[in-house]
């Protein structure tokens, strides 16, 4: 059901518990906003996000504990951040909207926003490339190891070897933090790619060892990483914070976020999307799987968004750029009929898990590469929680309330 974003005069008073006096009064302070209906200009309606807020303010006065603890499940932010806003309709990095900067801004330019702020810092980050020696022989380590590793465990194993021997990332000043940041960053775009290359560039280095040469492409992938390089306090985004507030060395933050992203209700959303896309024959069997899991009940991984009522704005982007490679495929009459099932059906529009399956299947990107570009591009805003962690200087260390037995 889709949430509405106003609320009529008594919805608001009632869900505060005040009159409709006190109602008018909070509008005039400015912390209820209000506009004319379309109907009758005389007849107001009530802004539904400004009402919940101050729902939970005065909630949290008469019963702090309890406050907190429904904050933890979808609630309202618990820690400040200068990173991420989101709305309804948009996401902000540090005030710029992402799909602006998506569109165009290089990954390196929106890396350095979310960590010093400033776009212009990209070349002094990320102006030299690593030695390719390093990741040549890192490579090698990784393929003789016995076994098949999947994508992410490649990436995994190779963060824990660089980790331990990179003394620099021990320095925790937030400038050092960010050259980490970019040392990481290229060898997660190493691994992922499964080529080592000489460019400095995130996207040079995947494109690089996928052979994509397209342009329109590489811009794809550049948009991809960028939409999903931050997201507020997310499952993961929260543990990386948390594991930071430690004092844990960079590489080891972004471990414990990927170990967050591979969860089945994360991650595991963009594998079951990669997924479907990949067992869809044709466009009529991709509706009538679509329809058989619907009747059993089931969730279609890659629909939905509890903070977008209106569809996930990152998606949509990622979408358009995929239409204008990729209109005339049948991955593309595979992909839009399950849109339009998904609509019709339980009025579900995509989100970036399924955006993300779309563009490794129009690419024809290695199995595991949509929760991979998801992981590399996630790492940005990992990094970023970690630095303002770190300058916090804070550790994150709730109290638990005790449920179970006391023995007398």
């Amino acid at each position: 059901m889709k949430r509405s974003r106003y609320l009529t005069a008594k919805e608001a008073a009632d869900l505060l518990g005040i009159s409709a006096t006190t109602l008018y009064a909070y509008v005039s302070r400015g912390l209820i906003r209000s506009e004319a209906t379309t109907d009758d200009s005389r007849v107001r309606r009530y802004n539904a996000e400004d009402v919940q807020k101050l729902k939970a303010r005065k909630d949290q006065r008469k019963n702090p504990a309890k406050a907190v603890q429904e904050s933890l499940h979808w609630g309202a932010p618990i820690l400040e951040s200068g990173l991420t806003l989101i709305t309804d309709e948009a996401l902000y990095y540090r005030g710029q909207e992402a799909r602006e900067l998506a569109l165009h801004r290089s990954v390196e330019e929106v890396a350095a926003l979310l960590w010093t702020g400033e776009l212009e810092q990209a070349d002094r980050l990320f102006g030299t490339a690593a030695p390719i020696a390093e990741a040549v022989a890192l490579l090698r380590v990784i393929e003789g190891t016995p076994g098949s590793l999947s994508l992410m465990q490649r990436v995994q194993m190779a963060l824990t070897l660089a980790g331990e021997r990179d003394l620099a990332a021990f320095d925790l000043n937030a400038d050092k933090v960010a050259l980490t940041g970019a040392r990481i960053l290229r060898l997660m775009a190493t691994v992922t790619a499964g080529r080592a290359s000489t460019s400095s560039q995130i996207v040079d280095v995947l494109c690089d060892g996928w052979r994509i040469n397209d342009p329109a492409a590489r811009q794809l992938i550049s948009a991809a990483l960028i939409l999903c390089a931050d997201h507020e306090l997310n499952v993961s985004s929260f543990t990386a914070r948390v594991v930071a507030s430690a004092r844990t060395q960079p590489y080891l933050v972004v471990l414990a976020g990927l170990a967050a992203l591979q969860g089945l209700q994360h991650g595991g959303s963009t594998e079951r999307a990669e997924s479907l896309l990949r067992d869809c024959k044709n466009p009529q069997h991709a509706d009538q799987l679509v329809v058989e899991r619907l009747r059993r009940g089931e969730r279609i991984a890659g629909f939905g968004h509890q903070l977008y009522p209106d569809g996930d704005p990152r998606a949509a982007v990622l979408l358009n750029l995929i239409a204008e490679l990729a209109e005339s495929s049948e991955l593309w009459s595979i992909a839009s009929t399950i849109i339009a099932r998904l609509q019709e059906s339980v009025d579900q529009k995509p989100n970036i898990d399924f955006a993300l399956g779309v563009l490794v299947n129009a690419l024809n990107l290695p199995y595991g590469s949509a929760l991979a570009l998801f992981a590399v591009g996630r790492t940005i805003g990992w990094i970023g929680h970690a630095i303002e962690q770190y300058e916090q200087g804070q550790m994150i260390r709730p109290r638990a309330k005790y449920t179970g037995v006391i023995v007398e």
